[in-house]
């Protein structure tokens, strides 16, 4: 008997109850269908992950198919052997303008345009997408109702009024609105407004080499957030980034709105179901008077090493179209939340009747684009630069200090511009001299003095204060 081909598949532990363990059906799934090939799937630490590839790399043993978080898509870019040669090759040229490979439908042509051109680089598609997610507001109708706000609102300006209406209840939240101090929510904010973290239209057009944390889009955003929270309708826990205690704060019925990613809808749902009240859920709004300029994507994608034998990146390759073929998209979609990243998928819900029993869900698809032929909303086009998660920590360490210490919102910004600008500069030294090696260039998330969450943490979220 033949011994099967081991494809080494290297995935972030989200921690999500059941997360891994659905992932290791679908190993399975495919062995069955592929018994010449053993799917060895091993579930690591996001945010040690990218290190311990480059570390695999290092001693000649990387997985074939390893998984970065959205973040480090520059440095996946930027990773090379100990040979000093790319550590991975573009998914699509290794396709090779196939339909399918070992029976399985290649996707990639299905893939959501804003989510393929994400993951593009002058047109070439260079990882799979995996976890793709979309920037949401949700809304306690319960409480909005009562203090004479009808619709979610679609502008800052619009959450500025709605957020004065609820302080104007009788015994109503303690505060209106809050989001989590996280990077994700400057992004999402330059977006709308067109604005830019980097040069070289944020790092696409060409290499990132200056950073801007002070621009007029960011300063806007910014004091836009502290008057919110000087007026006190805006609640900040103190802690960077708190999921959790923002999630917590909705369950309790303490504020009547929350910012966050599409990713919480199941829990955000469930919070509002055990609390007894109804939920709404509408996009993350703009400005007044501006085009709304897209959302950002996040989450993450699988890269395919390069240098496999044929076999092995064959089965590499097939093993990427099982995973997003319609029905196992759209399950993902319906277990975590995450936006379904092909048009057929998406289709395949709609069909079995999906969004109409969850029409929250649908928003949340909508927010990047047509699943038709068409086109539909435009992306926003995300910044891509060395050392992200560095940058994001500075900006939420900024902006804590901002609202709890009443810095000067242009100072303290201009002050994280020249401090991420360092950390940019030391992500291509580093680069030029020794390739893409180092925790600080390859780190995914780090907040100072923030604790990492986990999957039971937000279900205990969920349950509220009276769970």
């Amino acid at each position: 008997m033949t011994t099967p081909t081991v494809i080494d598949v290297w995935l972030g532990d989200l921690t999500f109850p059941g997360y891994m363990d659905r992932l290791h059906r679908l190993g399975a799934e495919f062995e069955k269908a592929h018994p010449e090939y053993r799917i060895n799937i091993e579930g690591r630490d996001f945010r040690n992950l990218s290190k311990e590839i480059a570390e695999a790399a290092d001693a000649g043993r990387p997985p074939a198919i390893g998984e970065f978080y959205f973040a480090v898509t520059q440095a996946a870019y930027d990773m090379r052997t100990k040979d000093g040669e790319p550590l991975f090759t573009s998914v699509q040229r290794a396709i090779a303008g196939r339909t399918e490979i070992l029976g399985e439908p290649v996707v990639v042509d299905d893939l959501l345009p804003a989510v393929r051109e994400h993951y593009s680089r002058d047109g070439d598609l260079v990882s799979m997408p995996a976890v793709v997610t979309a920037m949401l507001i949700y809304g306690n109708q319960d409480l909005l109702r009562a203090a004479g706000v009808e619709r979610l609102p679609t502008t800052w300006e619009e959450l500025e009024a709605a957020c004065e209406a609820v302080a104007a209840l009788p015994d109503g939240p303690s505060h209106a609105v809050t989001w989590a101090n996280h990077g994700l929510f400057f992004q999402q904010a330059l977006a709308v407004q067109g604005g830019h973290l980097a040069d070289h239209d944020n790092g696409r057009s060409g290499r990132a080499s200056r950073l801007d944390l002070s621009s007029k889009e960011m300063l806007t955003f910014v004091e836009y957030w502290q008057r919110l929270h000087q007026e006190g309708h805006y609640l900040y826990t103190g802690k960077i980034p708190d999921w959790e205690g923002n999630l917590k704060a909705f369950a309790d019925q303490d504020v009547a709105l929350r910012v966050t990613s599409s990713n919480d809808l199941n829990y955000m749902a469930q919070a509002a179901e055990h609390a007894g009240f109804q939920m709404t859920v509408g996009r993350f709004p703009g400005r007044a008077g501006e085009p709304y300029g897209g959302n950002i994507i996040a989450g993450t994608s699988l890269w395919l090493t390069a240098g496999l034998d044929e076999v092995t990146q064959d089965g590499a390759l097939a093993f990427m179209q099982f995973l997003n073929n319609p029905r196992n998209a759209a399950d993902r979609h319906i277990a975590s939340s995450f936006v379904p990243v092909t048009r057929s998928s998406y289709r395949l819900l709609e069909d079995e009747g999906w969004f109409e029993a969850n029409p929250y869900h649908r928003l949340a698809s909508a927010q990047l684009g047509s699943y038709t032929e068409g086109e539909g909303v435009p992306p926003c086009r995300g910044a891509l630069f060395g050392d992200f998660a560095g940058a994001q920590d500075v900006m939420t360490r900024a902006m804590g200090d901002v609202l709890l210490q009443g810095a000067d919102p242009a100072s303290r910004f201009a002050e994280a511009t020249a401090e991420a600008q360092e950390l940019l500069d030391a992500y291509e030294r580093d680069r030029a001299d020794n390739g893409v090696r180092s925790p600080e260039s390859l780190r995914v998330e780090y907040f100072t003095g923030a604790e990492a969450y986990t999957g039971a943490q937000l279900e205990n979220a969920v349950r509220g204060s009276n769970g």
